[in-house]
This record gives C-alpha cells, sequence and structure tokens, in this order.
C-alpha cells in the first residue's frame, strides 16, 4: 500500500480545473459549486471544511466519480475521472456494511470484485482465494478489528463499524482514499479514538487523502492542506491553508502548540467570521 522512497511524489495527483457542478430541480436550475480548481500532491491529506450547503460532499463525489461536473475536468494519476474506480475508495459517514455479512466478509467482497477472477482492468492475472483471503485479514489487522472477524455488524459498535468501513476501503489498495465526515454520528471520545488511529494508519499506508469534515481541530490535527469553501449555492474555495505541523502527531502535545493554536484561529476566523451569516440566518 505504500509508496517507495525512490518514487518521484507527483505535486498534482489529483487536478481539478475550473469545475462547476449544477443540479436541476423542480424550482429550477441550482448552482452548488462554481470555478473550482485544486491540486491534490501524492500522499498528502486534505481536509475540505465549510458550512452546511457548501457543496464539500458534492466535491467529494466528483472526485469520486459518483457524479460528473457540468462544467470542467478533474484527473486523477493524469486521467480523467469519468466514473467510479477501484484507486479511488469512499468511506461514508453511514459505514454502509451489509448486516446479514461477517466483518471479514464485508470486506473480503470489496477484495474479490477487484483482485479476483475478472476484477482486474489492466491485465494482471487475477488472485487465488487464498491471497483474497489474506489481503481480507492484512487490512482487518491494520485497523485493529483481527479479533472481530467474524462477528456481523449488529454485534459490534459504532466505531468499529467504521473500522470495517476503513479497512474495506484500503483492503483493495486505493491510491485515493475520499472520507465523507466519517466520524462525524460517533461519540466524542470514540472519535477522537479513531482520529489517532487514522493518523497511524495514513502514515503507514502513505495514502492519499480527501476528507469532508465540519469540525476545525478534526481539519487542524490531521491534515496536510485545509480546502475552506465559501457558503453556497455556487460554492468555490475561499482559502486554502498549508499545515505545515510535524509529524507524527499528538493531540496532546498539539493542544498548546502555538502553530497549531494559529491555524485553528484562522480556520475559525474563516468560518465565523467571513462566512458567518449562515449561522446567524439560521
Amino acid at each position: 500500500m505504500s509508496e517507495t522512497s525512490n518514487e518521484k511524489i507527483n505535486a498534482k495527483f489529483i487536478e481539478i480545473n475550473g469545475v462547476a457542478q449544477t443540479f436541476k430541480t423542480r424550482k429550477g436550475v441550482f448552482p452548488a459549486l462554481r470555478d473550482i480548481n485544486l491540486n491534490v500532491a501524492q500522499g498528502e491529506f486534505v481536509a475540505l471544511i465549510g458550512h452546511s450547503g457548501c457543496g464539500k460532499s458534492t466535491l467529494l463525489n466528483l472526485i469520486a466519480g459518483l457524479t460528473l461536473p457540468t462544467q470542467g475536468t478533474l484527473l486523477c494519476a493524469n486521467r480523467e475521472i469519468a466514473g467510479p474506480g477501484p484507486e479511488r475508495a469512499v468511506v461514508f459517514q453511514n459505514h454502509s456494511l451489509l448486516p446479514w455479512l461477517t466483518c471479514f466478509e464485508n470486506i473480503y467482497l470489496g477484495v474479490e470484485r477487484v483482485f479476483g477472477a475478472g476484477g482486474r482492468s489492466t491485465g494482471a492475472a487475477s488472485e487465488s482465494k487464498v491471497q483474497l483471503r489474506e489481503r481480507t485479514n492484512a487490512a482487518l489487522e491494520l485497523v485493529g478489528l483481527s479479533a472481530a472477524a467474524h462477528k456481523r455488524p449488529g454485534e459490534i459498535s459504532g466505531g468499529m463499524k467504521q473500522r470495517v468501513g476503513i479497512a474495506r476501503a484500503l483492503a483493495i489498495e486505493p491510491k485515493v482514499l475520499l472520507m465523507d465526515e466519517p466520524f462525524g454520528a460517533l461519540d466524542a471520545l470514540t472519535r477522537a479514538k479513531l482520529q489517532d488511529e487514522l493518523l497511524e494508519i495514513v502514515a503507514r499506508t502513505h495514502s492519499t487523502v480527501v476528507m469532508v469534515t465540519h469540525d476545525v481541530d478534526e481539519a487542524v490535527l490531521l491534515s496536510d492542506k485545509i480546502v475552506m469553501m465559501t457558503n453556497g449555492p455556487a460554492a468555490t474555495i475561499g482559502e486554502i491553508l498549508a499545515v505545515d505541523l510535524a509529524r507524527p502527531r499528538s493531540r496532546v502535545a498539539l493542544a498548546d502548540d502555538a502553530q497549531y493554536q494559529s491555524y485553528r484561529k484562522a480556520v475559525i476566523d474563516f468560518l465565523y467570521t467571513r462566512q458567518g451569516h449562515v449561522e446567524k440566518a439560521a
């Protein structure tokens, strides 16, 4: 899953050029996004943040290929994003696990589809069932759930379900991990624990991550770059903040870090001073 040290890092691994997105509604055409221009480097962790209705999830869906832009182009590894693909895995706020399957089976389903017979689009040979099981078990081990492999979603906690969702995404070895508020429905302690685990996983896998969040502290703790969206409709990128904090990161150590507090203040200022009228109108 990791990049080798000799590989040249692609500064434009994801390219978003002049993207706009509109939707047809009963009241007419709704402009969700306009003039989106963004580059994401290989191995970079990018957070998308903004008020509700600013198009964060819409932008994530465009990168995932779940929807196509009304205008502009999106590229991943120099190839146009024209639909979903195994090189871009999505983790939703709702874990979307199949309740009748075990944790192992939920992950194996995706692994088999990508690496099993008929799953390879590159011409590579399909893997044996032993190899597929090894991939699945490795993903479970990565998120610390080997002991829960044969439990069903109804038998595990919400935090464990999200771990399975992350394991399912990582098991197919995606080039890009897309996360839509993956911890938004969890309690504060579980959320903090999974944030810390995500930091460790990304450090090991060197994944390129784009994550939607409403949480300022989450964005600063996890990210290399925070993309702050203006209010909708016709939302666009208002500001991009580079987060130059050394890794590995410790939330305890950063709590009193002046640079961390400076980044946090900059995001809060953007959201609640420069883009605060949404909250006032609510």
